[in-house]
């Protein structure tokens, strides 16, 4: 879990509307606007960077030495691969060579998905994004944003601890435990939940993650 207190607090925005944002980014509605400033977390961390057809600008830019295919992802996909070091080929001076044009994967990418959840984004390699992850911090000017935000945790922390009351294999690493959450958080609002059985729980994400991806494939 991510320790509460912090040297340093960045303003995270309030919670419901980051939240409803991020469920249309998660549909490919729109990119995120994250508060990033001088911080470049996921640009040390080793993460490989997707690139889609609609990516032809950024790909233009970037050398092909550092491209390949990606394997799992549609047609016409491809995969930037951090370098040894872990970071990313186009980072140079500690700036982003092509932020202008960069890929939707960028866009795309919020490190607040790991504080909203209430975990970490991973283990050594994750440092840098995990001191920005303590750092951020929601408001909640009305009531719902407490509540939705108790219940992406809550989630989180259910799909996390309690893997054997799914008949589904569910995500074991931090982003997709996130994800998970942030699109089946409504489970946990059900005041009744607390009497539920884990396994209808479990269940319950399932549907609910899969109802989310309907809509997204919709």
């Amino acid at each position: 879990m991510i320790p509460q207190s912090s040297a340093t607090v960045v303003a995270a925005g309030p919670f419901s509307d980051w939240l409803r944002k991020l469920r249309r980014s998660l549909k490919s509605e729109e990119g995120m606007d994250v508060p990033c400033g001088d911080c470049v977390g996921c640009c040390v961390s080793g993460y490989s960077l997707q690139l889609r057809p609609e990516d032809y600008k950024a790909a233009a830019r970037i050398p092909t030495e550092f491209v390949v295919s990606a394997p799992g992802f549609a047609k016409g996909n491809l995969t930037v691969r951090a370098l040894d070091n872990g970071l990313c080929p186009m980072l140079e001076g500690g700036k982003c060579s092509i932020y202008a044009v960069r890929p939707q994967t960028c866009l795309d990418y919020d490190c607040r998905i790991f504080a909203a959840a209430g975990i970490d984004a991973g283990g050594e390699d994750k440092a840098v994004i995990n001191k920005r992850v303590r750092e951020w911090r929601f408001s909640y000017p009305e009531r719902t944003d407490e509540l939705e935000h108790a219940a992406v945790r809550a989630t989180a922390a259910f799909i996390r601890d309690r893997r054997d009351s799914f008949t589904v294999r569910v995500p074991a690493g931090p982003m997709g435990i996130a994800v998970f959450a942030i699109k089946a958080y409504e489970v946990f609002l059900d005041p009744a939940i607390d009497a539920r059985q884990d396994t209808e729980v479990a269940r319950a994400i399932v549907d609910a993650v899969r109802a989310f991806d309907s809509l997204q494939a919709g």
